[in-house]
């Protein structure tokens, strides 16, 4: 079996033995943190840092988490709620003008953050994506896909810059510098939306699936470019560039414990470890259902909040290559997986199996 490291609870004895199995069958390496309360009562980790097995995955070894990232991307604008700086029923165009253009003088924020603004597809150039005035210039520019708050499609590139240039225009900082000022220094999480390169070392860089190589590209529902939209590829999420760059729906880079620490603060009603960023009303924003059906991308039915998927009673979101984290607020716990091994999305069903093994020691420890 492979080698866990790392803490838990006897009561979630099941779930390190998720991530050893899941390493057992081939995965080079990742992190798995559950916290209850605000309190970590799994924090493991195991196997790889790079392709090679060479370098053993440390504890504080970071990963780009890819589409996780808009969970994060979300809570600043929830703050922002919170604080009565943003009219989630104002039009996009209160604070961003250049957005009224091509029919969008309708679209809200909330429809940025529910997946119905009519804007899913990136079709720039890849290299435009590390521009943010260009990046946010050209959706500005756009119109929309459909009648704004009529639909849903997931926004899976665009809506880190849909949503982080409503933050900046209100802020007068990048989402990246906001989610570090407000979010992660006070809380103490490592998690980083633009890295540093002070932090590369840390990195875990994305492994293909097997049998692909760094031109595997995005192709998938969840993958940061939804079909239709310009392929990204494996080779773009490795690279420098991509990790200097503020892309808020996909370039976070951290690891199960920043990440289920951050979302702590929606399971919690708001404070974890004694700092209050948000209100109860303001995380129950979050679960707040938006739309129910169809989502035109995804091609499934989907529930959308604020900035989350619904499941059930619970919420979150998931990331290309198999990265996860869900919410549960009855129980107030969270639960985050992170890995750099990639499987193809039709197969892996990895964050589920890490969620399920959870559940026992939930049990036990309500009892």
């Amino acid at each position: 079996m492979a080698d866990i490291h790392g803490s838990y609870d006897d009561l979630f004895s099941a779930v390190p033995g998720a991530l050893a199995a899941l390493l057992d069958g081939g995965d080079v390496g990742g992190s798995v943190a559950v916290f209850v309360d605000g309190e970590a009562v799994v924090d493991v980790w195991g196997g790889f840092a790079d392709a090679e097995r060479t370098v053993p995955w440390q504890r504080d070894t970071i990963v780009n988490v890819y589409s996780v990232t808009k969970t994060m991307t979300a809570l600043c604008a929830l703050v922002l709620a919170d604080r009565g700086e943003l009219d989630l029923d104002a039009p996009v165009a209160r604070y961003w003008p250049e957005f009224a253009a091509a029919g969008k003088e309708g679209v809200l924020v909330r429809h940025l953050l529910a997946h119905t603004a009519g804007l899913p597809e990136w079709d720039g150039p890849v290299a435009e994506i590390y521009d943010w005035p260009a990046a946010t210039a050209r959706l500005a520019a756009r119109a929309p896909d459909w009648e704004p708050g009529s639909a849903a499609g997931y926004h899976s590139l665009t809506q880190g810059f849909l949503v982080g240039e409503v933050v900046r225009r209100i802020s007068g900082r990048s989402p990246g510098a906001f989610f570090a000022d407000e979010i992660a220094g006070p809380l103490g999480a490592d998690f980083h939306l633009g890295l540093g390169a002070e932090h590369d070392g840390r990195v875990a860089l994305t492994v293909p699936p097997p049998s692909q190589d760094e031109e595997y590209a995005a192709s998938a529902p969840d993958a940061p470019a939804g079909p239709g939209g310009t392929p990204l590829r494996v080779r773009d999420g490795n690279s420098v560039a991509w990790r200097r760059a503020q892309i808020p729906a996909a370039s976070g880079f951290g690891n199960a414990r920043s990440v289920a620490l951050v979302q702590s603060v929606v399971a919690c009603g708001g404070t974890v470890g004694g700092v209050r960023l948000l209100s109860s009303a303001g995380c129950a924003r979050a679960g707040e259902e938006q739309f129910d059906g169809e989502d035109r991308v995804l091609g499934r039915p989907m529930r959308w909040g604020l900035g989350y998927g619904l499941f059930g009673s619970t919420f979150g979101w998931g990331g290309w290559g198999g990265s996860l984290v869900m919410i549960e607020p009855e129980s107030r716990m969270t639960v985050a997986y992170v890995t750099n091994q990639m499987r193809e999305p039709a197969q892996d069903t990895r964050g589920l199996e890490v969620v399920m093994s959870v559940y026992d020691g939930l049990k036990g420890l309500r009892a």
